[in-house]
């Protein structure tokens, strides 16, 4: 069974998109913010990460580079999607996040629970620093 960590910090998000990967079969970690996010990927390893941006404490970009930079292979390679109403588009930081999806909230749940089965299936993958690009070719829908 996959292992997801949501990171969110609007609690009532959180228990929607829990209950809907959960009603799919997926094991899912709830975090409230970043820090408890990265936190939570360190101890529990889990097979993909979707995460908010507007969070306290550690934001979901932050969240992204501690996960990117960090020196355990099984970790910087973790598959990683943001789920955010922040962003912008044109938002230069979308294209040198290292993600492998960019889904916009309000997100239809069949095509959340069609991006985590993808990134679930392609599982932990390198993120090419110098082009940004995710080799899994997920499309990024900003």
């Amino acid at each position: 069974m996959a292992v997801l960590l949501i990171a969110e910090d609007d609690e009532d998000i959180a228990l929607v998109l829990a209950r809907v990967f959960k009603r799919a079969g997926i094991t899912v970690l709830r975090a409230p913010d970043g820090r408890a996010a990265f936190e939570a990927v360190v101890e529990h390893r889990p097979d993909v990460v979707l995460t908010d941006l507007g969070m306290p404490i550690m934001d979901g970009w932050e969240l992204i580079d501690a996960i990117r930079n960090h020196p355990d292979d099984d970790i910087r390679r973790l598959p990683v999607a943001i789920l955010s109403g922040h962003l912008r588009p044109g938002d230069p930081r979308a294209g040198s996040a290292r993600v492998c999806a960019i889904l916009l909230k309000p997100c239809p749940n069949d095509q959340l629970l069609a991006t985590m089965d993808e990134l679930v299936t392609i599982g932990p993958h390198d993120h090419d620093p110098a082009d940004n690009r995710c080799p899994a070719d997920m499309p990024v829908s900003v």
